[in-house]
């Protein structure tokens, strides 16, 4: 389910949201991108799952590939489309119902507002969308339990050897890891994971 907490945070900061992160070019993640990138066939067809301001989307889309985009946030939605000319589907991780469709899937930290009880679920849901060998990048923040930050925004926190657990529990293989540091919307300087893995 969709938190409404996180879901209002988002609403009224999309445009700080876009200013900070889809205006940059997203250079401390040329690395997982081109991971992720070459993984997925020049004719590929990928979703971005959580898109936001739907950047990364777009710079999918500019490399040739078929992108999807999703998203829970109107606003955010409503941003890369005007921005970028995204089309995006409003809709909660569990709107995705697609069944071997697509090369990859770029989850770049957007399931870390799912519930902890809710991830194993949405995780099966990616791999049953994604074609035999098909490809997921996932980034998440490192730590335990479920907490909101000070803006209100909800956050579920895995250790790497549980991400990686529950990954290979869904009938993923993880073939690429990457930790690192950063601050976000809430300013706080966060460590967190990134992994590539194959269904």
């Amino acid at each position: 389910m969709t938190d409404c907490e996180t879901m209002e945070v988002y609403a009224k900061a999309a445009e700080e949201y876009a200013a900070k992160f889809a205006d940059t070019d997203g250079e401390n993640q040329d690395d997982d991108f081109d991971a992720f990138l070459n993984n997925i066939p020049a004719d590929g067809r990928v979703l971005d799952l959580g898109c936001g301001p739907g950047h990364w989307a777009a710079r999918l889309r500019d490399t040739g590939r078929t992108v999807d985009a999703m998203d829970a946030s109107p606003e955010m939605a409503q941003l890369a489309k005007d921005k970028f000319g995204i089309d995006v589907q409003t809709a909660p991780f569990e709107g995705l119902t697609a069944q071997n469709r697509y090369d990859g899937i770029w989850a770049n930290f957007s399931l870390l507002h799912a519930p902890r009880a809710d991830f194993p679920n949405h995780l099966a849901r990616i791999h049953c969308a994604l074609r035999s060998g098909g490809c997921l990048s996932i980034g998440m923040k490192i730590g335990t339990g479920e907490h909101r930050d000070h803006l209100g925004r909800f956050y579920a926190y895995y250790g790497e050897q549980e991400l990686r657990d529950l990954l290979t529990d869904a009938g993923f293989t993880v073939t690429r890891t990457r930790l690192g540091n950063g601050k976000g919307l809430a300013g706080s300087d966060d460590t967190f994971v990134v992994m590539t893995a194959h269904g």
